[in-house]
C-alpha cells in the first residue's frame, strides 16, 4: 500500500509529563507509518515542559515553595527499516529539571534508553481508504544512576518497562485517523532509604511500581511533504496511591493524565531526506500530576543504504 512506507521521518513527539517527566519517545512507535527497507532515520528533538498548578490526588493546587517547575529534554532518536513491514527504533533523552522558587535543587542527566520493534501484519484496502494494523513491543531501562526518590525534581522513575501496543490506521486520500492502546509492565525499583510510608509502613528499600495503560487518538492531514495532526492521549496508572497532604510525590503514586495537542512534520523539497517537526500539548485533567504545557521541535534526516538505480528508486507517491 503506497502510503504506508516512507523515506521521510514522521517524528511527532509525544511526551507524558507527570510531576516529573516519565518518558520521552519518538512518535514513529505510535503512528501509522513504516520506514522503508534499508532506510535509517535519525535526529534530535528538544522539548520544554512547565507547570505551576498540580493535582494532589483530585485536589488542584499550587505550591509557593516550588513556583513553576520546568523540564527540558534533548533526545536522540532513530528508526531503521529491516523490511517494509518490520522496523526497529530507539530513543535516549538527556533531561534537566528546575523549580523557580524554594530550595529544591533541580537534577539533570541521561534518563532511559527505549527500544521498540514495530511490525505491520495487516495492510489492505477497505472502501475508499487504506487500513493497516500494527503491533509494537518496547523495552526501556535506566542508563544512568539518577536519583528517583526526589520528585518532582527527579528526571525519571528508574523502572524497567515492557510495553505492548496495538495500532490501527485508516487513511482516505490525504486524511487519516489513527488509534492505539498500550499496556506497560513496570518492574519494582529501589530507593535510597530503608523504610517509607504509602498507605502503610514499608520496612524495605524496594518499591512496587504499578503497571500502566495508555490510549492515543490522532487525526489530520498526511502527505509525503507535510503532516499536520490533532492528538488526544490518556495515561492511567493501574494502582498506586494519592500524594498525601502537603507532601512530596512518591514514585509509586497513581499518576493519571489526559492531554490534547497538535503536531506537524515538514519535509524539505530541496533536500527530501531532511525533515523538521514541532508540536505542543496541554494537560486537561489529571491525578497526582502537574497541569503541564509543553512544546517540542526537532530535525531528522533519512539515510538510504540501498544502492540507487532506476529500478529501485522510490515511488514519489509514497510518503
Amino acid at each position: 500500500m503506497k502510503r504506508l512506507h516512507t523515506k521521510n521521518c514522521n517524528w511527532l513527539l509525544s511526551l507524558c509529563f507527570c510531576l516529573a517527566m516519565l518518558s520521552a519517545k519518538a512518535q514513529t512507535d505510535i503512528d501509522g507509518i513504516m520506514m522503508t527497507k534499508t532506510n535509517f532515520c535519525t535526529g534530535v528533538v528538544y522539548s520544554h515542559s512547565s507547570w505551576k498548578n498540580y493535582w494532589e490526588g483530585t485536589f488542584k493546587r499550587d505550591n509557593a515553595n516550588l513556583g513553576t517547575v520546568s523540564t527540558q529534554m534533548i533526545g536522540v532518536m532513530g528508526n531503521y527499516g529491516i523490511t517494509d513491514k518490520l522496523n526497529i527504533l530507539f530513543g535516549v533523552p538527556y533531561v534537566q529539571t528546575k523549580a523557580s522558587e524554594g530550595s529544591l535543587k533541580g537534577m539533570k542527566g541521561v534518563q532511559d534508553l527505549s527500544l521498540w520493534v514495530k511490525w505491520m501484519p495487516v495492510d489492505l484496502r477497505i472502501g475508499k481508504g487504506e487500513f493497516s494494523a500494527y503491533g509494537v513491543a518496547g523495552y526501556s531501562f535506566p542508563v544512568s544512576n539518577y536519583v528517583v526518590d526526589f520528585l518532582p525534581m527527579s528526571i525519571g522513575l528508574r523502572s524497567k518497562n515492557l510495553s505492548l501496543r496495538a495500532i490501527a490506521d485508516y487513511q482516505i486520500g490525504k486524511f487519516f485517523v489513527t488509534g492505539s492502546a498500550t499496556y506497560v509492565l513496570r518492574s519494582n525499583i529501589k530507593i535510597d532509604r530503608n523504610s517509607y510510608y504509602t498507605t502503610e509502613m514499608h520496612y524495605t528499600n524496594e518499591v512496587k511500581m504499578p503497571d500502566a495503560a495508555s490510549f492515543n487518538f490522532r487525526t489530520g492531514y498526511r502527505s509525503n511533504s507535510f503532516t499536520g495532526e490533532l492528538v488526544f492521549s490518556n495515561w492511567t496508572t493501574l494502582g498506586g496511591f494519592d500524594i498525601t497532604k502537603n507532601n512530596m510525590p512518591f514514585p509509586s503514586n497513581e499518576m493519571n493524565a489526559t492531554r490534547a495537542g497538535v503536531a506537524f512534520k515538514y519535509t524539505m523539497k530541496q533536500l527530501p531526506g531532511l525533515s523538521v517537526i514541532g508540536g505542543s500539548n496541554i494537560t486537561l485533567t489529571g491525578r497526582n500530576v502537574g497541569q503541564s504545557t509543553d512544546f517540542s521541535a526537532g530535525v531528522f534526516y533519512v539515510f538510504d543504504f540501498k544502492k540507487k538505480n532506476k529500478k529501485n528508486s522510490p515511488d514519489p507517491k509514497k510518503i
